[in-house]
């Protein structure tokens, strides 16, 4: 929990409602973006990425499995957020527990589109090998190391970093396949790539005082009202939506903020698309 004196609330209050914030950003600025990839070899595709002193990192694990009754052309994926006792003294116990399943759950809401996974985020129909039979489960883990405000958009952010650094080994299926589990070959030689054009960006708008902001630290988390997260692909197209806190949003201020978070993730999918490029290409030069 961030402790302020009065004086500090107030300019932090102050500085948002001028348009310049305590570390010297207007509104609608994000902090510096990092990103690293192949950060965990063991894992099929990984990324860590830093926003500000919030640092995370997103890997992901392929397994073969088999799709669900209900949705036989699909395959999975499973979001799950661990929230480390280092990066802040309130992850310790009970705090931690309840913040990570909010962002495992949030993650899965405004990147799969809830449960089901039937959102438009991330295509699921890729992953299957033999309709009905053989699927690919992608088990994505995010870790929480350092905690400076806004861990929804720079976890969402390694997510996609992560699905991009993936490598899903090719599936050669025997050719009488007709038995109710096909024999497979998986190759150790050849890798597919996860297609992440689909993937969302998460823009978090912070209302504080009467002005909304993007990118917030945890001093300016403490003195928000409350939060909209919005999930954007690059068509401009709203794939999720959440909001926390206690005070109610009129219409009006929830249409506006949907209209700020897709300008806004026209920037920051510009920005990942170099940043994710970027660490690739050091990670081929390594």
């Amino acid at each position: 929990m961030v402790g302020l004196s009065e004086g500090e609330k107030e300019f932090i209050k102050g500085g948002i409602s001028q348009d310049l914030r305590a570390d010297g950003r207007k509104r609608y600025t994000y902090r510096p973006i990092y990103i690293e990839t192949g950060v965990i070899p063991q894992a099929n595709g990984s990324a860590r990425v830093r926003l500000g002193s919030t640092d995370v990192i997103a890997s992901v694990k392929a397994e073969l499995g088999k799709p669900s009754p209900m949705q036989p052309d699909k395959g999975k994926v499973a979001i799950f957020v661990d929230c480390s006792p280092t990066a802040e003294p309130i992850f310790e116990g009970r705090g931690g527990e309840e913040l990570s399943a909010e962002l495992s759950g949030a993650l899965q809401h405004c990147l799969l589109g809830a449960k089901s996974g039937s959102g438009p985020g991330i295509d699921l129909s890729s992953l299957v090998v033999v309709e009905g039979k053989i699927c690919w489960d992608l088990y994505v883990d995010g870790l929480v190391i350092s905690s400076d405000g806004n861990l929804l958009d720079a976890l969402g952010a390694a997510i996609k970093a992560a699905l991009s650094n993936t490598g899903i080994p090719r599936v050669h299926v025997a050719v009488n396949a007709a038995d109710e589990q096909p024999e497979v070959d998986i190759s150790d030689e050849e890798f597919l790539q996860f297609d992440t054009s689909g993937v969302p960006v998460i823009v978090t708008l912070t209302k504080v005082g009467k002005h909304y902001i993007v990118d917030a630290t945890s001093e300016e988390e403490s003195q928000m009202s409350s939060a909209v997260s919005i999930s954007v692909n690059r068509r401009g197209h709203i794939c999720g939506m959440i909001k926390r806190g206690g005070q109610g949003l009129d219409p009006s201020v929830i249409l506006d903020m949907t209209s700020v978070a897709n300008f806004v993730s026209r920037q920051l999918i510009e920005k990942l698309d170099s940043e994710i490029a970027a660490a690739e290409a050091d990670e081929d030069e390594s």
